[in-house]
């Protein structure tokens, strides 16, 4: 059952998205060769906390971690611990931030230091492909307008989308209806209505799309073992047009 939201809730949403934001550049600037994936979710953690929330992730399911720290072909979930990052490398940061009852879900790939240019291309596309997906997110359209969207400007750069995860709706809950894939046709699915909360979230590949789960039954690695890239907003349908709820300040988009 898809859940739509109320002005009031979506307010709470963008509260909760605010500070998610704000935790996700703090980390941003914190990230460089040799920090471990575990010292950044101490922080995280910590402004979480300090700003009147509470770290979705932590305890969901088990996973131990307050937010997913995915380096290279890690694709998502990965559990934040003693790796330390390397001059090169790439890593998906993905966050849930629960305020007054009512979550945010955002995530974005970082570099770390420099980067080849072939790993700043597919962290490019896959924004632009979440971006692209974004623009379908008005009333009337449909669920599938927004996964051909991102998959077709992934898959003009070359990429791949991985598959067997989706994007989902969220609110009181991590994960509502609908499911929203990253690929598909146009024109099916759900429709789109106003006060409909969703958690966009491309995962694409630089090869191939299979993936497969590591031995902690968490972290979903690229078959190949080629790059993977992850970003990801929580978004409202609204009248005037898809809304960001997961941005620094109170705009939309």
């Amino acid at each position: 059952m898809i859940i739509r939201k109320s002005q009031a809730e979506i307010e709470k949403m963008a509260r909760a998205g605010r500070v998610l934001r704000e935790c996700l550049n703090l980390l941003g600037r914190m990230i460089e060769p040799g920090i471990t994936t575990i010292e950044l979710d101490r922080v995280a953690e910590k402004y979480i906390v300090d700003e009147g929330g509470i770290p979705t992730f932590k305890g969901y399911q088990g996973f131990p971690g307050s937010i997913c720290a995915s380096p290279n072909d890690m694709v998502v979930h990965g559990i934040p611990g003693k790796v330390r990052l390397r001059e090169g490398d790439i890593v998906g940061i993905d966050v849930g931030v629960t305020m007054d009852g009512y979550i945010a879900d955002a995530a974005t790939t970082f570099p770390v230091g420099v980067i080849t240019g072939e790993a700043s291309d597919l962290l490019r596309v896959t924004e632009e492909s979440l971006m692209q997906g974004i623009a379908q997110c008005r009333i009337g359209n449909r669920v599938g307008d927004i996964s051909h969207a991102v998959q077709t400007h992934a898959e003009a750069h070359g990429y791949s989308v991985v598959r067997s995860m989706v994007g989902h709706g969220v609110g009181r809950e991590m994960h509502e209806d609908p499911q929203v894939p990253n690929f598909g046709p146009p024109g099916q699915g759900p429709e789109l209505r106003e006060g409909m909360v969703i958690a966009i979230e491309p995962m694409i590949n630089m090869g191939g799309s299979e993936v497969e789960v590591g031995e902690d039954s968490w972290a979903i690695y690229t078959k190949d073992g080629s790059l993977s890239a992850h970003f990801e907003h929580t978004v409202a349908i609204t009248k005037k047009g898809p809304r960001i709820l997961t941005v620094a300040t109170a705009a939309g988009a």
